[in-house]
């Protein structure tokens, strides 16, 4: 296929024009702008759900991943009339724009339009937005709470396993639990799934509150402070992505790495027993095996962890979400 060459497809009732399918995206793994859409196509019915009602971020890398990226939020350039949109304030933005006309990627037709323009990484809020079109959207108070832990070299994701069991702990004593998933880069991330009755404040501040506390009782592990030079061998736990003008990078979305590794629903037992950043690193290909084949599949039992996908569900055609308790497990914020 030429450079330019475009293919024109239907997707569920919708024609799309795919182009530079054959571009490597990935060198160091020859991963195609084909593939990347590939994957999102076959990983939609369990990532579709947590991109449901949330603003998406986009960011874009038309040069694969050794190139620039870019951070796009503004719809209005390159969406199709059919794509569902909605107009947010964005009050300080870099584009000095007071409102910005987000995506709401809801269905398979713009999950693919997506990929089609190298968006590598999907990028969404803890919150969802109530209506969408011209007339405005309104946010949602949050029905996600995020840890986002970045380990400080030479810490690796080994050690924001260790933290990760601390702040499972602390939220039990809260009544609370939270699902583990990994960045797709370096850290995880822990999401508590929310009833939706606190604002984002009371989420940010109960947040910070963990990550204070325990960087008190932890210090030579964790810290809470943003100052990069406080991080060297330690565990930033990041609360403020709970922030409502933050996002975070969405579960099952692709990282630009040199491999095309995933942000991917993992276990506690897989918390438990990770020994190397390697068991806790998923490419495309073993994510869409363990979607596929349920618990026990994927990469981290052939490597010796355990219980690869329990506490996740099954979707209606059988596939896996290891990440489906944050759509259905409803907490309430501690006062």
């Amino acid at each position: 296929m030429s450079p330019d060459a475009r293919v024109s497809v239907e997707v569920d009732g919708r024609t799309l024009s795919l182009s530079n399918l054959d571009k490597v995206l990935y060198p160091d793994h020859g991963f195609t702008k084909g593939e990347v859409i590939d994957y999102y196509s076959k990983i939609a019915p369990v990532l579709l759900p947590h991109l449901a009602g949330r603003p998406v971020t986009l960011r874009r890398y038309p040069n694969g991943v050794e190139g620039a990226s870019f951070f796009e939020k503004n719809a209005a350039r390159n969406a199709p009339d059919w794509m569902r949109t909605v107009w947010l304030p964005t009050p300080g933005s870099t584009k000095s724009r007071e409102m910005t006309d987000f995506v709401l990627i809801d269905d398979l037709p713009g999950l693919v339009w997506a990929a089609n323009l190298a968006a590598l990484e999907l990028h969404t809020p803890m919150w969802r937005v109530e209506g969408s079109g011209n007339d405005g959207g309104k946010p949602r108070h949050p029905d996600l709470l995020v840890f986002d832990l970045d380990p400080g070299a030479p810490a690796d994701i080994v050690t924001c396993c260790e933290v990760a069991l601390l702040i499972r702990e602390r939220l039990g004593s809260d009544g609370l639990s939270a699902c583990p998933k990994t960045s797709g880069s370096k850290g995880m991330q822990l999401y508590v799934g929310l009833d939706g009755a606190a604002d984002w404040r009371a989420v940010h501040s109960y947040a910070n509150t963990i990550a204070q506390e325990l960087e008190k009782a932890h210090g030579a592990l964790v810290v809470s402070s943003m100052r990069k030079t406080l991080r060297g061998g330690k565990i930033l736990i990041d609360w403020s992505q709970n922030n409502a003008a933050k996002t975070t990078v969405s579960v099952y979305s692709l990282r630009a790495r040199p491999a095309p590794t995933v942000s991917t629903p993992i276990t506690w037992d897989e918390v438990e027993s990770c020994t190397s950043a390697e068991q806790l690193r998923f490419t495309a290909d073993e994510v869409l095996a363990r979607v596929a084949g349920g618990p026990g599949k994927g990469k981290a039992t052939a490597k010796g962890g355990k219980g690869t996908a329990k506490g996740g569900k099954a979707t209606a055609k059988g596939e896996y979400d290891g990440f489906a308790d944050v759509l259905t497990v409803r907490q309430h914020l501690p006062a």
